[in-house]
């Protein structure tokens, strides 16, 4: 176990941690010694439970949906006063047809992707910014798929719209704090086998989720917003 660089037990709130991408970031900061408060959207046992239970007082599980701003106002509540040296949001959802066009996506459809993978992660973040230090990072899991000028094949183009949708208001969250000297960071994991990213993904969790855990922590003390991939490198927008 490696602990935090100035020998002091430090915090990690990682919303969308019940399993894939974020489950394993939990994992990754309790390995680096980290606590960590991860959250699930149901009351329904997961397997970042099991981790809390191996990890007895380092982890805590919190319940919240990023679609239902109540429950995000609840999670600060029970927050308050804790001091959290990084908030991450993972949490996000794909299109159920991603082949579909956006022409033939339904309404709710459309509204539940750009709800929970755009408007619920700004929810949190403007939400839970005064819990974040000066020095700290707060961060949310982006995709390649989101950048404008990477699309030259289309395909899956509602949840690239509602990625591109994240970044866009990322970029005025960063543009209001001008000036500010917390870490800001658009993430993209890379193409990860998931329940979200399916089989056919190159990547495994342990192929992304180190690096992106090390690039998260390489980045800090570094003020204003980047959009880095899992290796570090700049992902342009």
């Amino acid at each position: 176990m490696v602990p935090p660089e100035n020998n002091q037990t430090q915090t990690i709130l990682i919303v969308g941690a019940s399993r894939g991408l974020g489950h394993a970031m939990a994992a990754e900061f309790l390995k680096k010694g980290w606590n960590v408060v991860g959250t699930v959207r149901s009351v329904d046992r997961t397997p970042l439970h099991d981790l809390a239970d191996a990890n007895e007082g380092r982890l805590e599980v919190e319940t919240v949906d990023v679609r239902e701003p109540d429950q995000i106002a609840a999670l600060r509540r029970r927050l308050c006063g804790r001091t959290l040296d990084i908030v991450f949001n993972n949490a996000g959802t794909a299109d159920r047809n991603q082949d579909e066009t956006i022409a033939e996506v339904s309404t709710e459809e459309f509204l539940d992707v750009m709800l929970t993978n755009a408007l619920g992660p700004m929810r949190i973040i403007e939400t839970m910014q005064d819990l974040v230090p000066a020095d700290g990072v707060i961060g949310i899991m982006s995709s390649g798929q989101g950048s404008v000028s990477n699309n030259t094949n289309g395909g899956h183009e509602v949840y690239r719209g509602s990625k591109s949708a994240l970044n866009q208001y990322m970029r005025s969250y960063a543009a209001r704090h001008a000036g500010g000297t917390r870490t800001l960071l658009l993430m993209a994991p890379g193409w990860v086998r998931t329940e979200l990213g399916g089989p056919k993904a190159p990547l495994s969790i342990d192929d992304s989720i180190p690096k992106l855990v090390d690039v998260i922590l390489a980045q800090r003390g570094k003020p204003g917003l980047q959009y880095l991939d899992y290796k570090g490198a700049v992902v342009p927008w």
